[in-house]
């Protein structure tokens, strides 16, 4: 459907959640798999579930925050599967806390792991990147525009990637290579939601915050994803798609609805 078959997806935070499903998706549409990730195991599960859709897969564990790491990684790719075309930035940190009792150093690794780590992801990823032709998509949030409470972390986070998303689309536009991010809504059945949703009224009052009442996807988002990687997208670039049910249109006012 999307004539992605052949081409090789880069995937950071690739072992369960969003990203996986991005990755399954790329998979099912007959794309070279990277997986990258900090858990060993959860690594090992995933990259057999990559397989089991028929797409060759390659396992990386590693910590996106790490930058030579993330440049020992991508060679590790190209020396599997050549140059990368598509690179999605899934890593994430994120919990629930106040400002007065978050710890700087609690402020920090969010920080560190979700915009420095989409940072050294690209930054790593350029000398493989497929140019023209490159593609970039980065995970950010609603949190990156709609200021959360017990989310300053996270806020600030998501509203640096949508930056880099933005930035890059201007510096490597040139080149031939698109910049874009998705911006997932409350998605069901992923760890995100876990922990910001914990309990079954808080996961009830979340599916009721979009104007469309109701949990996202994974699926709906991975099929974004494949969209955005296509052809089909290829004058798209600099933009942050929303994937959220119109949960921007609304922010806080939709806790309440």
């Amino acid at each position: 459907m999307y004539n992605l078959n052949g081409r090789t997806a880069f995937l950071t935070g690739g072992s369960s959640g969003i990203t996986l499903g991005i990755a399954e998706k790329y998979a099912k549409e007959g794309m070279n798999i990277v997986l990258l990730a900090r858990n060993e195991d959860k690594l090992a599960a995933a990259k057999t579930i990559i397989e089991g859709h028929g797409a060759k897969c390659v396992a990386i564990p590693a910590d996106v925050r790490d930058a030579e790491a993330m440049e020992g990684a991508f060679q590790i790719a190209a020396s599997h599967f050549g140059e990368i075309n598509v690179i999605v930035a899934g890593a994430a940190g994120n919990f629930l806390a106040m400002a007065k009792d978050l710890k700087p150093k609690g402020f920090k690794t969010v920080m560190d792991i979700d915009a420095g780590g989409v940072f050294n992801t690209y930054h790593a990823g350029f000398q493989h990147l497929a140019r023209p032709g490159g593609c970039l998509i980065a995970i950010s949030a609603p949190q990156a525009t709609i200021p959360y409470p017990a989310q300053i972390h996270a806020n600030a986070a998501k509203a640096a990637i949508d930056q880099i998303v933005r930035t890059l689309a201007v510096e490597w536009g040139p080149l031939g290579v698109r910049s874009l991010g998705i911006s997932p809504g409350p998605i069901a059945d992923t760890e995100g939601m876990a922990r910001l949703a914990p309990t079954p009224k808080a996961l009830e009052q979340a599916a009721r915050a979009p104007v469309l009442k109701r949990l996202g996807t994974k699926d709906e988002v991975a099929d974004l994803a494949a969209f955005l990687a296509s052809d089909h997208a290829s004058y798209i670039t600099g933009t942050i798609i929303p994937c959220d049910g119109g949960l921007g249109l609304v922010g806080l006012a939709g806790l309440g609805g």
